[in-house]
Parts: C-alpha cells; structure tokens; sequence
C-alpha cells in the first residue's frame, strides 16, 4: 500500500491534464525500473504508479521527503495539495523544470531519476509551495519549509524569492537565493552558488537573473544587479556590477570576456569562454 493516504483534495481529477506528458513518460520509466530490478518494485510503486497524476505523485513525494516531528507527512501532503489546487502553475512550472534537467543534463536522459532524487528539483519544487505560503501570509509555515529544505536538500532558498520555470538547480548543494531575488526562466544554476546581498541593507538587495542565464560552480552575484538575458557567469566568479544580455563574465571581481554571443547558455550548457578576449 501507499505510505500515505490520499490527499484530502482530489488532485488526480482536478489536475489530470496538467503534465500529463511528463507523467505518461514518468510512469513508463517507473516500470522499466522495476521491471529492470524486483527490489525497486515497492519503491516505485509508492512514488509514482500507485498516483493518478503528476500533481498527485510530485506532492507525495514533496511530503515524504520534507516530513519531520515537527510536521509530518500527512499535514504536509494537505498542505502541497492546498498550494498546487490554488496555484496550478506551480505544478506546471515542476513538469517544465523536469523536461529542462532531462535535456541539460548530459548525466541523465530520464524524468523518474530527477524527479525522485535530484535534490536541486526537488528543493526547488518546495520552494515554490512556500512561496505560495508567503504570499498568503502564511510566513511562519514558508520558514518551516524553507528550513526544512535547507536541512534535508543542502539548498536555502527564500521564500519570497520569486523563481521562474524551465530551471535546472545541477546537484544544488550549497545553493543560496536571498529574499528579493528574481531567477527568470531557462536559467541553469550549478552548485555552491549565492544570489545575495552586499551587507546589512534593507528592501531590494539582491540579483535579477534574466531569461537564459548560465551560472557556473562557485560564483557568487552579489546585491541589487541585473545579470541580462543569455549572461554567461564562469565558476568561481564573484559579480558585484550589471552583467549585459549575452556576455561572459570571469573572475574576482568578474570581467567580461570574449566577444557576445547570441544563444541562451542556460539552455545549452555551454560554459566554455573560448572567444577571443576584449577589454572594457
């Protein structure tokens, strides 16, 4: 059987159709893995093919990983399924963040392997049901979760930090995002990375990161600056001032380097700085 009931609200009719391409793929996979080895029969089973839809599944699975003494897995599957009837664009913006790990991700091809262990998704799913909290003034249950997420995942995101869709978090270990940062879609964010702020400053402090913007290992983006579409920022770089659209950006404190391209490097991963060096 399940490990937990179903949720007090009908996600399985209420958001059959949202994902439902991703959850067709989910549920197929979840086969051949269990198929492939018996002893992943129940794992699977529980996770994925016992749901009806992605809604469903994704806050299950939210829920079991996220459940501690303080909330356990039952308060915290009704308060997924509460955010995701509220707000179905979070479940949506889920289904567009999977497609875009299995698609950067050179490591991996699948749906199942980010959706049950890739902890930069599922940090990042958490977040966006906390966000939901903050915004309806929900700020003591938002922290909970933003902790919670820190403690299991390695990933402090705010929860008033508002994130896009089609995000890939790679490995996520380390990550930090402040309050009042901005992370546009088809942005990719290695590890160990900080959105923050510059010191004690109060209101809007910390970065924008617009459409298509590749984050490199390491970095850190700090204060209230735009880094602009299709930006690309080398690992280990520390960024303090505006990054144009379609530059590449390096070192302490960083510098553009090379010529402007005009492709989205958070879509093709490429953080290669090879173009012919120029000076500003």
């Amino acid at each position: 059987m399940n490990a937990l009931a179903a949720p007090p609200f009908d996600l399985s009719t209420s958001m059959l159709a949202i994902g439902a391409d991703i959850w067709e793929a989910l549920c197929g996979e979840a086969v051949a893995a269990a198929l492939n080895d018996a002893s992943l029969t129940r794992s699977m089973n529980s996770a994925v093919l016992y749901h009806a839809s992605f809604a469903q599944a994704l806050a299950h699975r939210l829920a079991l990983k996220l459940a501690s003494h303080d909330l356990g897995a039952e308060d915290l599957l009704a308060l997924v399924a509460e955010a995701f009837l509220a707000s179905p664009d979070i479940v949506q913006a889920a289904a567009a963040d999977l497609t875009a790990v299995q698609e950067r991700d050179p490591s991996n091809s699948e749906i199942l392997t980010p959706f049950l262990y890739f902890k930069g998704f599922l940090a990042l799913q958490g977040q966006r049901v906390g966000h939901w909290l903050w915004t309806h003034e929900r700020v003591h249950m938002a922290r909970h979760l933003q902790s919670r997420i820190s403690e299991v995942f390695g990933v402090d995101i705010h929860p008033a930090a508002r994130m896009g869709r089609g995000i890939m978090l790679d490995h996520g270990s380390g990550l930090v995002i402040g309050e009042t940062a901005v992370v546009e879609d088809d942005v990719s964010i290695l590890q160990n990375v900080t959105l923050g702020g510059t010191g004690k400053e109060t209101g809007d402090r910390h970065p924008k990161i617009r459409r298509g913007v590749l984050i490199g290992a390491g970095a850190k983006i700090l204060g209230n600056i735009e880094i602009g579409i299709g930006a690309k920022i080398g690992a280990g770089s520390v960024v303090v001032a505006p990054v144009a659209p379609y530059t590449s950006v390096v070192g302490i404190p960083a510098r553009p380097i090379g010529r402007r391209h005009g492709v989205l490097p958070g879509v093709t991963m490429d953080q290669g700085l090879t173009e012919p060096d120029y000076v500003i």
